[in-house]
């Protein structure tokens, strides 16, 4: 019979965890303290891995109202309003229940948004599932899209965009990063502090119950077949709304002193973190916690992640008032404790005292520092040449096999199961390079988007990392907006691997050096480790959420070719390879090269001249060259606007290099003939190249090499045909 683990053990602590917190206490601690050590000393919750990479981000900047450390970052967006933003991830949760795993994932961003004081006015995504040709992993996707419809579509927030890519390395353990958008007043920000020792500690929304009990716990360890999955939450979002509704109510009428959603470890990490914010004690005295089911133990009640419920800080003049408003709403409200002025954590079941804690013991966790390995793959995959790599001959069979691969085709099968237009502000919806608001009462609007390239990370993390935070502002400026803020959901696998943590420091050292050149601050985040599956990590998934701000949301433009004789003009310097490229992948079965070159300084130039030519009303379409490369860019243009067009690239060397090789800081636009002359002239002030392609016309997708002869031509009803129906085939 094998030795049964020491409790702390089974609870995920280490020996050397374990004996810290001895002699912090001065004993040993009981079952319900341990618990409580574990949770909030868990990766999920501590950042003990990722803490000190993760202060290297830029965080401050002219319009940062709150960056991280809160439920969410806040931005400025003019008129005395702010932007609340947030990413999380719900990985392993879908893993083992893909529709409740998505849907809680939702519903907890949701409500890291409107704790802020924010009302939610958007959702979007960022998901990354195996091959679909794997029964398996189609049953994943089916209930991850149906869970974030499900439950994004009666909270009423549009869900306006996101992004999905398709790999075997996700098979096993799939991402699910849930992002959500809020709008607030800048005098309505709430923060999520215990403040005001006598100050009332108040409890709202659903019961308690036992679910999702160690559920942070669980996403610090890697999944494999053994793995012993705690009771995934359900959740109700029609509780959700009406606990939105009554919590938005009782702050703007000021009743709150400190608010945060019971997240991952429940009640005790958004108790603890709220008196360590504050800097203050808690006594709460779980005898008055409404439970769900009957014998929920205290141990149960501080470590359930039941969904839908909020712990307040109130006044105990505005008792009444609260629990008025919440009553209306049809929810229950019930103070179960009293901030205290002593600095410890101390939890009663009735006259017993059943744990007692210091406040900074539990939230001010051990920072480790894991080793790092550049892994042994790195500089072989990337020394890669295409020196004896076959150009195939049918080119045009290249780009329908390119717009049939589930990362480059219409993603509707999934957006057309979110509600994209809820509340009647989407002026852009999903399918775009960036979703669109309007902000109500004022000409402005907000752009956003998710993005992120796991190949590119793979190949070369720290580029990758770059490259994400590049794209995903390249991608706001495609639409005349300028990037004002990011979020970020860090994703790769179990961080004591000195590889995994090298491809950790490598990616956040990326999105640092381009935050800092194109000035985006990093005001929120989310880290997710022990993304693996039987031993094997995901591939290196760093994804950002950015919003952009338009001065008049009606000078936007999108990537569809709008009329017959516009002019096609590429921005900034083409230099394509078909290293790390989708087209690699695809047609010859490699997933190796180096990633595109990336000039920052390059990029922000292009990014400025392109949100200029819009705002200048100068240009008519714009979209950006990523996955696939030039052609695939160019026959996207075309099936959006359902236009033909001609085009003779002055290039040389190989055609599937400049045709579907991938190139960094290049968007292509497009103009009346009257304008090109100003178009390329804002391209030489902006201090970047510009070349005229061709026209827009017919409807026929033709493209020629600098000699006339025609390497692609296709009819754009038939691109349209193979790009829109290649994921729903599947099902």
């Amino acid at each position: 019979m094998a030795d049964q683990k020491p409790v702390w053990q089974e609870m995920g602590l280490t020996a050397g965890e374990y004996d810290k917190i001895c002699e912090i206490l001065g004993r040993e601690p009981n079952y319900l303290e341990t618990g409580l050590f574990a949770v909030l000393w868990s990766e999920h919750c501590s950042y003990k891995n990722s803490r000190p990479v993760l202060k290297k981000f830029p965080t401050e900047g002219k319009r940062v109202l709150q960056g991280p450390g809160e439920n969410a970052g806040a931005v400025d967006i003019g008129d005395g309003q702010a932007v609340v933003f947030k990413v999380e991830s719900h990985n392993h949760p879908s893993a083992i229940e893909p529709y409740e795993g998505a849907a809680t994932g939702v519903g907890g961003v949701a409500r890291d948004i409107f704790t802020m004081g924010a009302r939610p006015i958007a959702a979007l995504n960022s998901l990354r599932f195996g091959s679909l040709d794997d029964p398996w992993v189609r049953h994943l996707l089916s209930g991850v899209v149906a869970g974030i419809g499900g439950y994004g579509n009666r909270i009423g927030a549009p869900t306006v965009g996101g992004d999905i890519f398709f790999h075997s390395s996700f098979k096993g353990n799939p991402l699910v990063n849930a992002m959500c958008v809020g709008l607030v007043d800048h005098d309505k920000i709430v923060r999520g502090q215990a403040a005001g020792p006598g100050n009332l500690v108040l409890i709202a929304g659903a019961k308690t119950g036992s679910d999702g009990v160690h559920g942070c716990t669980f996403a610090s360890e890697e999944l494999t077949e053994e793995t012993e999955a705690p009771a995934v939450q359900r959740g109700d979002p029609f509780m959700e709304k009406l606990l939105m509704e009554a919590c938005l109510e009782v702050m703007e009428k000021g009743h709150v002193v400190g608010i945060q959603d019971l997240g991952a470890a429940g009640l005790t990490s958004s108790s603890a973190e709220m008196a360590g914010r504050a800097d203050t004690g808690l006594e709460l005295d779980l005898s008055l916690v409404p439970i769900r089911d009957e014998g929920v133990t205290p141990y149960e009640m501080m470590l359930s992640e039941s969904q839908e419920r909020m712990l307040m800080v109130l006044e105990p003049q505005d008792e009444e008032a609260v629990k008025e408003i919440f009553t209306k709403w049809g929810v229950e409200a019930t103070v179960i404790g009293k901030v205290t002025e002593d600095n410890i954590y101390r939890l009663r079941d009735g006259d017993d005292i059943i744990a007692e804690v210091p406040v900074k013991a539990l939230t001010d966790s051990p920072v480790w520092y894991p080793e790092q390995r550049e892994p042994e793959y790195y500089q072989q995959l990337r020394s890669w040449k295409p020196d004896n790599l076959p150009v195939p001959e049918d080119l045009s069979l290249v780009l329908s096999q390119l717009l049939a691969s589930p990362n480059i085709a219409s993603k509707e099968w999934v957006y057309t199961q979110f509600d994209h237009s809820v509340l009647l502000n989407t002026v852009v919806g999903p399918g775009a390079d960036a979703a669109v608001l309007r902000i109500k009462g004022t000409p402005k609007g907000i752009a956003m988007t998710t993005d992120g390239n796991s190949r590119y990370c793979y190949l070369d993390p720290r580029r990758g990392g770059a490259i994400v935070v590049a794209e995903a502002a390249r991608n706001l400026s495609c639409v005349g907006a300028e990037p004002v803020g990011l979020t970020d959901g860090l994703n790769f696998g179990n961080p004591e691997k000195p590889e995994i943590f090298w491809q950790f420091c490598q990616a956040a050292e990326g999105i640092s050096e381009a935050c800092r050149a194109l000035d985006i601050p990093v005001v929120s985040g989310n880290v997710s480790f022990y993304n693996e599956f039987k031993g094997e990590a995901i591939y290196p998934t760093p994804v950002v959420g950015m919003i952009g701000l338009l001065p008049d949301a009606s000078k936007h433009v999108t990537q569809a070719f709008q009329d017959s004789g516009d002019k096609i003009v590429l921005l900034g310097k083409f230099v394509p390879q078909l290293g790390s490229s989708e087209y690699l992948s695809v047609v010859h079965g490699l997933e190796a090269g180096a990633v595109p070159e990336l000039d920052l300084e390059q990029e922000k130039r292009v990014q400025e001249c392109c949100r200029a030519l819009i705002r200048n009303g100068m240009t008519k379409s714009a979209h950006d060259c990523a996955e696939g490369g030039l052609a695939v860019a160019l026959a996207e243009c075309c099936i959006s606007g359902k236009l033909g067009a001609t085009l003779q690239l002055p290039f040389e060397g190989r055609e599937d290099n400049y045709l579907f090789g991938e190139v960094q800081s290049c968007i292509v636009v497009t103009c009346v003939p009257g304008e090109l002359a100003n178009v390329l002239q804002t391209a030489a002030n902006s201090g970047i190249s510009s070349l005229v392609l061709g026209q827009t016309g017919g409807n026929h997708f033709i493209i020629q090499d600098q000699a006339g002869r025609v390497l692609i031509k296709q009819h754009v009803e038939e691109l349209d045909k193979v790009w829109r129906g290649s994921i729903s085939k599947y099902f």
